[in-house]
Formats: structure tokens, C-alpha cells, sequence
């Protein structure tokens, strides 16, 4: 599903974030950060996530419809995320021994978002 064909109340695109998932409106909290909270394996209720984020509740139930219909945006960041972080090496067996990712060159991390817009 694209954001363009549905009207949120209150969820937007964040125009100062380079991710193209949505946000709730006038915050940074990403849709998809609100849903974690309530997908996890010790889930926080819709009522629990809105009091802690100060949010309405409506907002918190929008965001998780958003998140559950697999936003082509949403599966798009997580590729591109997946891609930056194969290309510093990021998930190599050693990193965790060894943290230093590769330095990316702006021409290559333009590269790899260009090919996930």
C-alpha cells in the first residue's frame, strides 16, 4: 500500500528525515517505531505506548494500521538500511571484534539510495 492513496490524520512524511516512511505529525517518532513497541515479544498496549509518547490514541491505532499494511516505503528503508550496512561491512562475522565499518564515499551512499527511491 502507498501513503498516496490513503489520507492519515496523523501521520506524515518527515521532511527533515532521509527515510520515506511516516512519522506522526509535528515529531520525529517514526510510525514504525510506535508499531515495535506494540508488535514486540513483550507488547505494550496501544493505551501504554500513547501515555508514554504523549500522543492520542487514535495516532498510536493509525500508526500501527500504517505499519501492518507493508507500506512499500517502509520495506524500501529497510533495504536501503540493509544495503549501507553490507557495503561498511557492517555485518561481517568480525565487527563485533573489529568495529570499523568502511568509510562509504558520498558517491556511493548516494548510489545506494537512489536505487532504493
Amino acid at each position: 500500500m502507498s501513503t498516496t492513496s490513503t489520507n492519515y490524520q496523523y501521520l506524515a512524511r518527515d521532511p527533515k528525515s532521509s527515510y520515506r516512511q511516516l512519522s506522526v505529525k509535528g515529531t520525529r517518532i517514526k510510525a514504525r517505531t510506535l508499531y515495535g513497541l506494540f508488535a514486540n515479544t513483550e507488547p505494550m498496549t496501544v493505551a501504554e505506548i500513547a501515555a508514554d509518547y504523549n500522543l492520542p490514541v487514535e495516532a498510536v491505532k493509525e500508526a500501527i494500521a500504517y505499519c501492518e499494511s507493508n507500506p512499500r516505503e517502509l520495506l524500501q528503508d529497510y533495504a536501503r538500511e540493509e544495503a549501507l550496512v553490507e557495503a561498511s561491512g557492517m555485518n561481517h562475522p568480525d565487527y563485533k571484534w573489529n568495529p570499523k565499518p568502511k568509510a562509504l564515499s558520498p558517491e556511493e551512499r548516494e548510489r545506494i539510495k537512489r536505487k532504493f527511491s
